[in-house]
């Protein structure tokens, strides 16, 4: 029985017809772009991708993509998200989301899914602010940030995403930036290719309200020793292979490399190991470089699956009989 061939595409297969209601010069247009361009790689029908969102800028994902896709409510993506992969496993399912929507209403939601490894993956933009309602600050907004909201400046203290991720025992965690090209396809064909809740963090510039947002990480003349770009089984090496990071004990340290010190003497990176990913999740800008690319990917049993295969075991044992359970011997007629 021959089987058939995976289905050929190209980035514009998944350009819908919608007009693009982003700001102009938003980095929303990257992280698009860069989706529709991996969507075509993957060799899965269109019609079995389906992209999820709740309510923010970053939500509009689901028109702007020429697949199924829902808009869903603030905050309860990722429900809705679960209950869809859970009914349809043959489906490719993607969570499009801020750091607002998924980080405050959407907390609760976000960390049981990771802790619970739906097979899905969930893309959080990141622009440490509210833009779609005119910029008040959001749960990644630093300290002392000035908008609408806390004009004399926010005086919460902001949630690292990626150590919230680990937090909650996700099995795949990993960041970029939207203008990181390269690097943000690599993250998401590895997202796609894990089975498990994949967690993405793609930091991202609103140039309306939160102009500059990342500025001290991305120009290129600061690029090379503020960020820490991750391959696994390969050294943490940065600064154009000038600097390094060690361990003292069980902290980081930035070394430069030279009278003596060689890539060699640098820590490896193991996406596997679960205390290398929490360290790696805290590295954060000045005090260290930002890691970049997968962070941690180790993979575990999928709640999708263990679903299926209960439900599966039920309706094999003959107990599966909605209307036998209802009139069985257990029930009481009350009069």
């Amino acid at each position: 029985m021959s089987t058939p061939e995976a289905p050929v595409y190209t980035k514009k297969d998944f350009m819908s017809d919608q007009i693009i209601r982003w700001c102009p010069g938003c980095g929303d247009y990257a992280i698009l772009s860069q989706a529709q361009t991996v969507f075509a790689e993957l060799g899965i029908p269109r019609e079995q991708f389906a992209i999820i969102s709740g309510i923010g800028c970053s939500s509009r994902f689901p028109y702007y993509i020429n697949a199924y896709g829902f808009h869903t409510i603030h905050g309860r993506a990722f429900a809705v998200a679960t209950g869809l992969k859970t009914s349809r496993p043959d489906l490719s399912v993607w969570v499009a989301t801020g750091d607002g929507d998924a980080l405050s209403i959407g907390g609760n939601h976000l960390i049981h899914c990771l802790r619970r490894n739906v097979d899905l993956n969930i893309l959080l933009f990141n622009n440490r602010i509210y833009g779609l309602t005119k910029g008040q600050y959001s749960p990644t907004s630093e300290v002392g940030k000035k908008t609408k909201s806390t004009p004399m400046g926010s005086i919460d203290h902001p949630f690292m995403p990626a150590a919230l991720a680990l937090g909650a025992d996700a099995s795949f965690v990993a960041r970029s930036v939207d203008i990181f090209v390269k690097e943000q396809r690599e993250v998401m064909r590895a997202a796609a290719a894990h089975k498990g809740t994949s967690f993405v963090e793609l930091y991202q510039n609103c140039n309306i309200f939160n102009d500059h947002a990342w500025d001290q990480l991305t120009e290129k003349a600061v690029r090379d020793d503020r960020c820490l770009f991750l391959e696994h089984g390969k050294p943490m090496i940065f600064g154009a292979g000038k600097k390094g990071i060690k361990l003292r004990g069980l902290r980081p340290e930035v070394v430069e490399l030279g009278d003596g010190l060689t890539a060699d003497d640098c820590l490896v990176h193991d996406e596997t190991d679960d205390f290398l990913g929490a360290i790696l999740a805290r590295m954060d800008y000045p005090a260290f470089p930002v890691p970049m690319g997968v962070l941690h990917r180790k993979p575990r049993a999928t709640y999708d699956a263990m679903v299926n295969e209960q439900l599966a075991a039920a309706k094999a044992s003959g107990s599966a009989d909605l209307q036998s359970l209802l009139l069985g011997k257990d029930t009481w007629t009350v009069k």
